[in-house]
């Protein structure tokens, strides 16, 4: 018998796109020869649809779309994950459709609650061993904790988190009752490195349950912040029999194989840094189609930052081109004069979709111009330069005059470099509304850690690509797609040490200068808002690791809780950015955090006396 793994690109309320996209993926698994075809979790709907689960009308609308489907499954057997609401109670579960009739619902017995997720706000787990009937537009369908039979091959079903719950799992109840095969149906989220931890589960699962083990997750950027990779796995007694490559570009993807033949296709594993290119690539490209925007736009400093963001889209559109074609490429972001880019279609697409400009000012330099100017035009980029001296000065002057004082630098250092920061933003904003597009906010994880980053400035924008990435990886990454990516454009880039440029030249202004290492940073964030250490735990733990001065280090502990709990406000205003590591900042998905509190005033003073 084949089995089928179908991973879909869906989007809430896209009802008629996210069906279509169901049945086109199972129109492909029928035609292959597959029996039995896998849709992940939630695909009906999407994952991401955030309260509407929790109203009626939502599940509701969800079965219609089911109701719709079932006819597509003559012939063969489909799973495909919705909501189900019963009376007040909205379960998380996976419908099986047979040879034209519903055979009945699996509920999801345990809530993913940790990092992004919060699904017990909209769903209540089921109960083990636990089946009723429920109706299903007239008929009486088998719901619960249930197993299936096809064809001799007896399975069932550990939808997503199920699967991740240790000796409590419901694993342990499916080989009690002699499954052939278990499914996990999943809507994980993309994070850095992850693929390595669920291929070490998928085989463990395989082996402790003596069986055939098969894994499939959503695909693409699907609400905005969360990305899912579109990972599909199966295996037997330990052992990986295919892996598909992560991250696509497609619609969907459907991944045939024979149900008991050996070893079929694995895809390569890719280091953290082309995962971080790919999916950050994907994430933009769903981003830009799905917001119906026509292109980005981004202030070009020559840095870090917005330097990876450039290449970020050029690579989106260098990805994109090459899993779709030109011509679908186009079509999907919604260019249709597609041949007019055949010529050069990466050159001209980027230049097409990405507009960049250099906001210069008296501070600024030489180095950081050539810098922006030549990545632009090695990537394509439509590229502007202006200084906004003339617009400082006008803000500096009004409120001079109001005070009766010249500012100056000894008593009105953050104010004179704030104002530089946002004066910058309502000019490019111009340029994104012009053009229709996305703005793009340069802000990193670790200037998200302590504040590192001005209101109305650099985090000024529509998505914030990078914000959830610290900025230590992010500068090894530069030096990383200079060379393997073939991204000579970073050359400039990478020969300057990071610094915002908003102090006069000769006061010689440095990031880490302003703040501690940027490798430092990630270690203290690691421990403090990954782990949730305390400012003691962190010291002493780092004392053993790192080379400090004791007293050095336990001002960079103190300064890093200090900036954190005065600047969640920031956090707060920061512009919706994808999940991309282990963790991330974003109290909206994330780590929630107090705007207001002590400060870790006591924590702090007990660290001073160690």
């Amino acid at each position: 018998m084949k089995l089928a793994l179908a991973t879909v690109n869906q989007t809430p309320l896209d009802w008629t796109g996210n069906l279509q996209r169901i049945i086109a993926a199972t129109d492909q698994a029928k035609q292959e020869g597959a029996r039995l075809i896998f849709f992940p979790e939630l695909c009906i709907t999407g994952y991401g649809s955030e309260d509407l689960f929790l109203s009626y009308w939502y599940p509701a609308k969800a079965l219609d779309q089911l109701q719709l489907l079932i006819p597509h499954s003559q012939g063969v057997t489909i799973a495909v994950g919705l909501p189900f609401r019963i009376q007040d109670k909205v379960y998380n579960t996976m419908a099986l459709l047979e040879n034209g009739a519903l055979k009945g619902f699996v509920a999801k017995q345990f809530m993913a609650i940790d990092g992004v997720h919060y699904e017990f706000r909209w769903f209540t787990p089921w109960k083990a061993n636990e089946q009723i009937e429920v109706d299903f537009f007239g008929a009486k369908i088998p719901f619960g904790d249930i197993t299936f039979e096809k064809e001799g091959i007896h399975y069932g079903f550990e939808i997503c988190e199920d699967a991740w719950r240790g000796k409590e799992r419901p694993g342990y109840r499916l080989c009690d009752r002699n499954v052939d095969l278990i499914i996990s149906p999943s809507a994980s989220h993309f994070a850095m490195g992850k693929t390595l931890e669920r291929k070490q589960l998928i085989e463990d699962s395989s082996k402790i349950f003596d069986c055939f083990y098969a894994y499939v997750n959503l695909l693409g950027n699907e609400s905005g912040r969360m990305i899912f990779d579109g990972e599909a796995l199966f295996a037997k007694s330990g052992k990986i029999l295919y892996r598909n490559q992560l991250l696509s570009f497609q619609d969907y993807q459907v991944m045939t194989f024979d149900y008991k033949d050996e070893e079929q296709e694995i895809a390569e594993i890719h280091p953290k840094e082309w995962e971080f290119a790919q999916a950050s690539a994907l994430g933009l490209f769903d981003y830009l189609r799905k917001s119906k925007s026509k292109g980005f736009v981004l202030s070009l400093s020559g840095g870090a930052d917005s330097s990876t963001i450039a290449v970020l889209v050029a690579e989106m559109v260098r990805r994109g081109l090459e899993e779709l074609g030109l011509q679908a490429f186009c079509q999907k972001i919604g260019l249709n004069d597609w041949e007019n880019y055949s010529a050069n279609p990466e050159k001209l697409l980027v230049n097409e979709l990405l507009t960049t400009a250099y906001q210069g000012t008296s501070n600024s330099s030489k180095d950081t111009l050539e810098s922006a100017q030549s990545l632009a035009e090695s990537l394509g980029a439509k590229f502007y330069h202006w200084t906004i001296d003339e617009e400082v000065s006008s803000y500096t002057s009004k409120i001079e005059n109001a005070l009766g004082r010249k500012l100056n630098w000894e008593k009105d250092d953050i104010t004179l470099q704030n104002i530089q920061a946002r004066a910058r933003s309502p000019i490019i904003w111009m340029l994104a509304n012009i053009n229709n597009a996305l703005l793009l906010a340069t802000s990193n994880r670790s200037e998200g850690d302590v504040g590192y980053t001005t209101m109305d400035g650099d985090t000024s924008g529509s998505i914030s690509p990078i914000a959830a990435v610290d900025k230590y990886f992010v500068l090894h990454w530069l030096r990383w797609a200079e060379e393997n990516l073939n991204r000579p454009g970073l050359k400039k880039v990478n020969s300057l040490q990071p610094t915002a440029e908003l102090r006069p030249s000769e006061r010689r202004q440095t990031d880490e200068k302003d703040l501690m290492p940027y490798s430092l940073i990630v270690e203290i964030e690691k421990l403090a808002i990954r782990d949730r250490r305390s400012p003691m735990d962190i010291y002493w733990l780092l004392k053993e690791e790192l080379d400090l001065n004791p007293e050095e280090l336990k001002g960079y502990v103190k300064k890093f809780f200090q900036l954190w709990a005065r600047n969640q406000w920031k956090r707060e205003r920061l512009a919706p950015s994808f999940h991309l590591d282990q963790f991330n900042v974003d109290p909206k998905t994330w780590y929630r955090f107090p705007i207001l509190s002590q400060g870790f005033s006591e924590e702090l003073a007990q660290l001073e006396k160690a």
